[in-house]
């Protein structure tokens, strides 16, 4: 098989998602034909973490968008699991969608170094570059690494806010597929995707 044949065949893979969104994202799919992420749905899931978040969401679809590109009207990710095991599930006000999508579309990443991503933390390359990175942060005396990125100090420290903002890439790095570990990232979501939509007992909907 040529690498332009093996390409062709690794576009054509599909791969299983799972995703929770509001209830309302049912009337957006059948009105508008697609479910996007927009500030509002974001505004309305953090409340008043929502600027906080926005931020980094914002960060993560740039990067990822170098990965896979987006469409120009998207700003958000869609978050999904890899597995049924994994997913979130329904709830009175939302759904779950069991989408078969494209291999090529998606971007997997690493939710426990998105933890750090959402402390405004170092993500390591192993246990020896934490350690390192730890004792370098403690012979500069920065005691609480999480306040390095706070909007009210953050202009004293540029190198080491670099040094943080520079390590996150690695999220996209992931050394161990475990579903519970690896996510997914997607940019859209249309109904031919749609395979299934999975309701909660509460919602009263088969």
């Amino acid at each position: 098989m040529t690498q332009q044949a093996a390409d062709q065949e690794q576009n054509k893979k599909k791969v299983t998602l799972w995703t929770r969104q509001h209830i309302k994202s049912l009337d957006e799919l059948k009105t508008n034909g697609l479910i996007r992420i927009n500030r509002k749905h974001l505004e309305e899931k953090f409340d008043v973490m929502a600027d906080y978040m926005i931020k980094l969401y914002l960060w993560f679809a740039e990067t990822a968008g170098k990965r896979v590109p987006k469409p120009q009207e998207v700003k958000f990710p869609i978050w999904c699991a890899i597995s049924e095991k994994s997913m979130l599930k329904p709830t009175e006000d939302s759904v779950v969608y069991v989408l078969e999508v494209d291999e090529s579309k998606v971007i997997y990443f690493d939710g426990t170094k998105w933890d750090y991503v959402l402390n405004h933390l170092y993500v390591p390359k192993d246990a020896e570059d934490e350690a390192a990175y730890r004792k370098e942060m403690e012979n500069k005396g920065h005691k609480n690494l999480r306040a390095l990125l706070d909007e009210k100090t953050a202009h004293f420290y540029p190198r080491e806010i670099k040094q943080v903002m520079d390590s996150w890439v690695r999220i996209f790095e992931i050394e161990e597929w475990n579903i519970f570990r690896v996510q997914a990232n997607i940019w859209e979501i249309r109904p031919d995707m749609v395979r299934e939509i999975l309701y909660s007992q509460e919602s009263g909907t088969n």
